[in-house]
């Protein structure tokens, strides 16, 4: 009688047991996502120093070489429909590039490394974590931190006399919407390169392109109609186009670059999980 009940009630566990595993797929977890979160901010703090630093100085060289060595030939430019410094068209294109190299750089090493050399996310997937809620913590966490970066350029043209305006509060926001888009990127390439010297073939045909062609420097109004269009597909102009706009005047038209960026975000999320579940599981 009682191994007959013991039978009994022991089925109906076993029977469950694949539905609570199908519960649990592809579901994010916020409890995991924090964890995988809290254990990269513990870990910044050991080298914040060294990846602020490289962070902040690259989009500062790059403000001042062009901001004031072209500014002394290019004095003022038309943005929004009045003329401003050629610095300060420069300094608001400049936060972009920071989001860019912040996001996209630390994604690609940070990832590869913890992978490949240090084992770290071995470790992370036998606690209750899944891969989609790695890649989205990782991707998280290197977009928020992104988006702070790339005030840096914006505060340095302030320096130059760029005035302060309520839409810069938004410029966080949208350097880190732009970052979670590069983060996932950045992702999905550490997890499809077979050896880290390939990221150089990302670096020069990829993000370079994208950091030249985006804005930044020129209007893209200059270029030919083709670049033009091919421009238009450029993530990082949108963020440019937004950053400006937030700091000069923004309009209900820069909704459309919102929406850009969020798919941007959003097509390298699902590529990023996809990718690197292929990686650690298959």
């Amino acid at each position: 009688m009682s191994a007959t009940h013991d039978i009994a009630t022991a089925t109906p566990r076993a029977s469950r047991e694949p539905t609570r595993r199908a519960r649990r797929l592809h579901r994010l977890e916020p409890a995991a996502i924090a964890g995988v979160m809290s254990r990269d901010i513990t870990n910044f703090r050991t080298f914040w120093k060294t990846t602020t630093f490289s962070s902040v100085l690259d989009p500062t060289i790059y403000l001042l070489a062009f901001g004031l060595g072209l500014g002394a030939f290019v004095e003022r430019i038309v943005v929004a429909g009045r003329e401003v410094p050629y610095v300060e068209f420069v300094g608001t294109g400049m936060v972009a590039t920071a989001v860019l190299f912040s996001a996209t750089f630390s994604a690609m090493y940070g990832v590869f490394v913890k992978h490949r050399f240090q084992h770290t996310y071995d470790a992370i997937l036998a606690a209750p974590v899944d891969v989609e809620e790695l890649a989205t913590a990782e991707i998280l966490w290197l977009g928020l931190r992104a988006g702070v970066y790339g005030c840096a350029p914006l505060l340095v043209t302030m320096l130059f006399g760029l005035d302060p305006a309520p839409g810069m509060l938004l410029v966080p926001l949208f350097g880190a919407l732009t970052g979670l888009g590069f983060a996932g990127l950045g992702v999905f390439v550490a997890a499809t390169a077979s050896k880290i010297d390939h990221f150089n073939y990302v670096q020069s045909g990829l993000v370079t392109p994208l950091f030249l062609v985006s804005g930044t420097f020129f209007p893209i109004d200059q270029l030919p109609q083709a670049l033009q269009i091919i421009s238009l597909a450029n993530p990082l102009h949108h963020c440019v186009e937004l950053v400006r706009a937030a700091v000069f005047g923004l309009q209900a038209s820069d909704l459309a670059h919102v929406a850009a960026l969020a798919l941007f975000a959003l097509v390298t999320w699902r590529m990023a999980i996809a990718r690197l579940e292929r990686r650690l599981i298959i």
